[in-house]
C-alpha cells in the first residue's frame, strides 16, 4: 500500500540522525552519555516516528516533530538503554520462591560473604594449607557433608546439570530405571526424559502413572542396568488410589544387585519443614542416612541460596562424578560458591537459620504478623486520602512455589485495590512500570498484593507508586 501526500509531507518534516546529534549536543544531559549510546537512540526514535507515520497516526504533526519533542524522545530513550535489564523488583504475588522473579532472596551474611569475595582475589582454587592448587569444591564439601551426613559432596551450576552429570558418569549407555509416575518436566518444559537422553543413558519406565511397585523395579532389572533412580515429585502430587517405594527398599534392592541408587530431590531440604505446620517434604539427611549413593538437589529453592546443583553421596561414587570432564561445563563460580557457603553455615543453628535466610523466613511467617503488615499497607494508602482509591483487606493463600510444597496453601493476607476511572489492567501495567517494579496479580477486578512476599521496608515504595499513579490520572 503507498502513502498518500499528507503522509509524504511529514516524512519530510523528520529531522536526519546528525541534526538531532547537534541539538543533543547542547544539552547538559548527554554530557556522559556514551556517543554509541546516544546514536542508537536517536535513530530508534527516528525510525518509531517514520513507522508511525506509515502507519497512519494521526497524531504525528509538525508540532509533534519540533526539535525539543525529539530531544525529549531521545532522553526516554537513552535513560531506557542506560538503566540495567535486570532490576530490583517488589513481590506481591505471595509466591514466595518465585522462579520468574529470581527464587529465593540471599541471607545478609551470604550477601556480605559474596561481595567481600567479588571485589578481592580469593583461594578459589588454592590449598592455603599446602600452598598448591587446590579444587573450587572443598569451600562446600566439608559443611555439606556435615549438614547432610554423606561422605562426600561438590556442586554444580543447577539441578538438572546435577542430575545430568550423574546420570552421563553412572549410567551412560546403561539403562536408568525410573517410575513411570516420577519423569516430571521442571520450568521451562525440561522434562527428565529429555535430560536422560542428553545424558546417553538409557529411559526404562516401570508401574503406571499412579502406582509402582518394588517388583517392577525388580523384573526390570538386567545385565544392561546401570542406575535405580527415584525422583520427588516436588512441584506436583498425585493423590488417591497410589502407591511407590520408600527409599529404604529402593537401596536395599540395588545392594541386592550391585547397582548404584540416585535420588533426584529437586527442590530439597535440610529442615523439617512439618515441625514449622507445613507439608513434610523428604530431607537431604534422610535420604543419605537411607543409604542412597548419591542424592540431587537445587541451592536457589528450599534450601534459599544461590541457583546452584548440590550432588551428595557416597565417596567412591562421588569421586567418579568429580573426574567426568563435564564438570568443567557446569562447574560454578567464586560468586555462587561465596554465597552457598554462606547460606549453608547458617543451617548449623537451625534456629537462626529460619530467622536469618529470607525463604525460610518467609515461608514460617505467623499469619498475624502478615495480617498486621497488610494493616500497616492499608493504612499507609488510605493516608494518600484520594476518594478514587478503594482498599479491601483480603485473606490470601500463599505458594512455596520454585516446583516445592505443590499442594500447600499458606493462609496469608493481603490487600485489593481498585480505583476510580482507571482499569485494573491499568492499575497493574503502572505498578510494574514503576521503580521499582511492584508485581500483583488481578482477581476479581482488583489489583491484588500478598504481603508474605513483601518486605517491610518496601511498603513505602508501594505507597509512592500509589501516588503518583493517582497523581498522573487527575
Amino acid at each position: 500500500m503507498g502513502i498518500d501526500e499528507k503522509q509524504r509531507s511529514v516524512l519530510k518534516m523528520l529531522p536526519g540522525v546528525d541534526h538531532v546529534l547537534e541539538l543533543a549536543g547542547k544539552d547538559d544531559y548527554f554530557t556522559n552519555i556514551p556517543k554509541s549510546v546516544l546514536v542508537l537512540s536517536i535513530r530508534l526514535v527516528v525510525e518509531a516516528l517514520r513507522i508511525s507515520i506509515l502507519e497512519g497516526n494521526e497524531e504525528i504533526t509538525a508540532t509533534s516533530l519540533s526539535d525539543y519533542l525529539i530531544i525529549e524522545k531521545v532522553k526516554q530513550s537513552v535513560k531506557s538503554a542506560m538503566t540495567p535489564n535486570l532490576k530490583r523488583t517488589i513481590n506481591g504475588t505471595g509466591v514466595v520462591v518465585h522462579t520468574n522473579l529470581g527464587r529465593s532472596l540471599l541471607a545478609s551474611s551470604a550477601v556480605e560473604h559474596l561481595c567481600e569475595v567479588s571485589t578481592r582475589y580469593s583461594n578459589l582454587e588454592f590449598d592455603l594449607g599446602t600452598g598448591k592448587r587446590g579444587l573450587r569444591y572443598s569451600c562446600v564439601e566439608d559443611i555439606l557433608c556435615e549438614l547432610s551426613g554423606a561422605e562426600a559432596a561438590m556442586v554444580v551450576n543447577n539441578n538438572a546439570g546435577a542430575v545430568l552429570l550423574c546420570l552421563e558418569t553412572l549410567a551412560k549407555g546403561k539403562e536408568a530405571i525410573v517410575s513411570r509416575g516420577e519423569l516430571v518436566e521442571i520450568g521451562g518444559s525440561f522434562r527428565i526424559p529429555d535430560v536422560m537422553a542428553r545424558s546417553g543413558a538409557i529411559l526404562k519406565e516401570v508401574g503406571t502413572t499412579n502406582r509402582t511397585h518394588l517388583r517392577d523395579y525388580e523384573n526390570a532389572i538386567s545385565n544392561d542396568t546401570g542406575l535405580l533412580l527415584k525422583v520427588h515429585t516436588s512441584n506436583y502430587s498425585i493423590v488417591g488410589f497410589t502407591a511407590s517405594v520408600s527409599v529404604n527398599d529402593m537401596v536395599a534392592l540395588a545392594l541386592k544387585h550391585d547397582i548404584p541408587f540416585m535420588e533426584d530431590l529437586g527442590s530439597g531440604t535440610l529442615i523439617d519443614f512439618s515441625k514449622y505446620g507445613l507439608s513434610k517434604e523428604p530431607t537431604v539427611q534422610e535420604s543419605v542416612t537411607s543409604g542412597a549413593d548419591v542424592v540431587t538437589f537445587s541451592g536457589d529453592k528450599l534450601l534459599g541460596g544461590p541457583q546452584a546443583g548440590i550432588i551428595v553421596g557416597k565417596k567412591d561414587i562421588l569421586d567418579k562424578i568429580k573426574k567426568n570432564p563435564i564438570t568443567r561445563a557446569l562447574r560454578i563460580d567464586k560468586l555462587t560458591l561465596a554465597a552457598l557457603e554462606s547460606t549453608l553455615r547458617l543451617y548449623r543453628d537451625e534456629e537462626k537459620a529460619i530467622q536469618a535466610i529470607p525463604t525460610l523466613r518467609m515461608l514460617t511467617f505467623p499469619f498475624v504478623y502478615i495480617e498486621e503488615k497488610a494493616k500497616q499497607l492499608a493504612k499507609m494508602l488510605e493516608d494518600l486520602n484520594d476518594p478514587r482509591l478503594c482498599i479491601r483487606l483480603l485473606n490470601l493463600s500463599s505458594r512455596a512455589g520454585g516446583g516445592a510444597l505443590p499442594i500447600m496453601d499458606l493462609p496469608s493476607k493481603g490487600i485489593g485495590c481498585s480505583v476510580k476511572g482507571i482499569s485494573t489492567n491499568a492499575i497493574e501495567r503502572s505498578m510494574r512500570e514503576n521503580m521499582p517494579p511492584v508485581i500483583g496479580r488481578i482477581e476479581e477486578d482488583l489489583f491484588i498484593m500478598d504481603l508474605r512476599t513483601i518486605q517491610e521496608d518496601e511498603l513505602e515504595i508501594i505507597k509512592n507508586a500509589f501516588d503518583k499513579m493517582l497523581k498522573k490520572a487527575r
